[in-house]
């Protein structure tokens, strides 16, 4: 099946995460030229049958009475400036999840696959290092990163095989100077005389490298 995109707005009046993000940037950043914020909540959604999408559509994924749907496409004009944020991977996202877990109740059948961005839509007389500055305000690195605007072929993740854990051979053997030239090697976060004592530990505990 096919990746079905769609963007949940809110209507006006109702858009109240889009109007607070418009005043803390006009107020925090002093971009003067910003005239309107709109926020707008993106699902792509992978494995779900057409009765399903339909049902899930004005039940899981918007509240009719105060969002506005738009499936695949959104028009923006040329002044506005667009960027998305999403959770970087391997960071939980509870409304992907609840999102899933909705429909897969609606299905009975296996969860699908969704992933969430946030869109942010700047009007008004932005410039480059404008559009980078609220970029940098909005999204926290520590556990998100901007999103690309083209929807993916596909939202199954792939992971490499990770290779064999290291051996340290010979470690247990080393000299104080030659841990020390290790330790600098390695740059860890413990202290030497952490990688001292674990190299006393496997010494004479373990009887083993590590």
């Amino acid at each position: 099946m096919s990746i079905r995109r769609l963007y949940i707005e809110k209507k006006k009046g109702c858009d109240v995460e889009a109007q607070s993000l418009f005043a803390d940037i006009k107020e925090n950043l002093g971009i003067q030229g910003l005239t309107g914020v709109r926020v707008l909540i993106r699902y792509d959604v992978e494995g779900i049958e057409d009765a399903v999408y339909e049902a899930a559509k004005t039940t899981v994924f918007s509240e009719p009475p105060v969002d506005r749907v738009l499936e695949e496409t959104v028009s923006f004009t040329n002044g506005e400036r667009v960027f998305a944020v999403e959770y970087l991977p391997g960071q939980y996202d509870q409304r992907a999840d609840s999102a899933m877990q909705c429909v897969q109740i609606i299905s009975q059948k296996e969860r699908p696959e969704i992933a969430v961005a946030k869109v942010i839509v700047l009007e008004g007389s932005i410039s480059d290092a404008d559009l980078e500055k609220v970029k940098a305000y909005c999204i926290n690195p520590v556990d998100s990163r901007e999103a690309s605007l083209t929807k993916p072929a596909t939202l199954k993740m792939t992971y490499p095989v990770p290779p064999d854990i290291a051996r340290f051979d010979g470690f247990i053997h080393k000299t104080p100077k030659e841990v020390a030239a290790l330790y600098d090697e390695l740059e860890t976060a413990m202290s030497l005389d952490d990688l001292m004592f674990c190299q006393a530990y496997f010494r004479d505990q373990e009887h083993r490298d590590p």
